[in-house]
């Protein structure tokens, strides 16, 4: 449910880079853009550990 509202959001990072109040802003908006990318490749790297330990165990 929360990735078909994800898709449907439009999200302009120019936009918002160029109404910053300061720079910090700038990397909040950086880490909050690939956040979202890391935990989905931090998962799928422990589901392949996991299956990956579960077949040499057997």
């Amino acid at each position: 449910m929360f990735s078909i509202i994800s898709l449907l959001q439009k999200v302009d990072i120019n936009e918002k880079i160029n109404n910053a109040p300061d720079n910090s802003y700038e990397i909040g908006v950086f880490i909050g853009s690939l956040l979202p990318f890391v935990t989905l490749v931090i998962i799928a790297y422990a589901i392949f550990r996991y299956n990956k330990n579960k077949s040499n165990n057997e």
